[in-house]
């Protein structure tokens, strides 16, 4: 079984920080790409950032230059900082990994269970 846990959702005023952080366990035999996805009250979910197994990044251009995707492989985490938050940046926020389970025949996409983000004074 592999599980991805997210942390570090929360409250925020807007201009503010805050660093999410998704952790991946389980019968992990490689992990590819790792992104965080974002999903607003009546809108569909949308790809924030994404970051290759090398390090490559690319990003929505609404959050270019505010955030910053990063990940540590030997801890088999990825993690979001960001910064200068807007209200327009509220939304549960989705940890994804390709994985390569132990005793798997293929890659799969898993998901997190999700952390709300709130930017409001």
């Amino acid at each position: 079984q592999v599980q991805l846990v997210e942390s570090g959702g929360g409250l925020v005023q807007p201009g503010g920080s805050l660093r999410l952080s998704c952790a991946a366990s389980g019968s992990i035999f490689s992990i590819n790409a790792m992104a965080w996805y974002r999903q607003a009250p009546g809108k569909q979910r949308e790809l924030v950032a994404a970051i290759t197994r090398s390090g490559n990044t690319n990003y929505q251009d609404s959050v270019k230059g505010r955030f910053t995707i990063s990940r540590d492989n030997a801890k088999n985490t990825v993690y979001l900082q960001m910064n200068s938050l807007k209200p327009e940046d509220t939304a549960v926020y989705y940890c994804n990994a390709r994985i390569f389970a132990t005793g798997s025949l293929h890659w799969y996409d898993y998901w997190g269970q999700g952390t709300q983000v709130t930017v409001s004074s």
